[in-house]
């Protein structure tokens, strides 16, 4: 049954990064920067109430799954005809789904209430495992100019699907979906940028609430 699960997921992740592909030539089309510029993908987190039961458990959080497509340096755009590219001239400095585990990470400190909180490449004790899909992380144009480029000020979509399981035999908890939306200021990299940092700001705070409200697991 596990292993059914495992490929399961292979081909959702498969079929999803075949679909968004095919549409995308990855010329970097879209609004473009002068010169190559890297642009920090760190969310601002709301400073949480003081005071709060301590969650009572560790936890380790995986590299999120992501299709080809997003698992990328390069920041990804939807045009008006359902087809992707990536902006010109602008990256991440490290793949995406790397980014978005430290967001995941950074988000649970700020909590104050789990006493542990690690990547699960460090190795260390963890009561829970967080697994996370990212199924979307891109500007959304709704128009496009009459030579084609996406044209107007796009709106940027953040789609996680979390997935709380136990450290010790991968028994699977609760799953839950975060999904967050934010308007850019401009048709540029920069602003989009910006936004993406709002929307996802807000994903990593559902799950953390979510989380938060898990108990804990029972003894092995």
């Amino acid at each position: 049954m596990a292993n059914d699960i495992v490929l399961n997921r292979r081909l959702l992740l498969f079929s999803a990064s075949a679909f968004v592909l095919a549409g995308c030539g990855g010329l970097g089309l879209g609004p473009t920067d002068a010169d190559q510029t890297i642009y920090v993908l760190q969310p601002a987190l709301a400073t949480p109430p003081p005071g709060g039961t301590p969650a009572g458990w560790a936890l380790a959080i995986d590299i999120p799954d992501a299709s080809d497509s997003i698992d990328t340096r390069r920041i990804a755009l939807i045009k008006s005809d359902a087809t992707m590219d990536y902006y010109a001239n602008a990256s991440w400095p490290d793949r995406l789904p790397l980014l978005v585990q430290t967001a995941l990470v950074a988000g649970f400190e700020a909590s104050g209430r789990v006493p542990s909180v690690s990547r699960t490449q460090d190795a260390l004790h963890a009561d829970y495992e967080l697994g996370v899909e990212i199924r979307d992380c891109a500007a959304h144009y709704a128009s496009a100019d009459d030579k084609g480029k996406p044209g107007g000020n796009p709106t940027v979509s953040v789609n996680l699907i979390a997935q709380m399981s136990t450290a010790h035999g991968r028994l699977i908890v609760a799953n839950f979906t975060a999904s967050q939306s934010a308007p850019a200021s401009q048709n540029s990299a920069g602003a989009v940028v910006q936004a993406l940092n709002t929307a996802l700001g807000a994903a990593v705070e559902q799950i953390v609430a979510w989380a938060l409200a898990l108990p804990a697991p029972a003894a092995p």
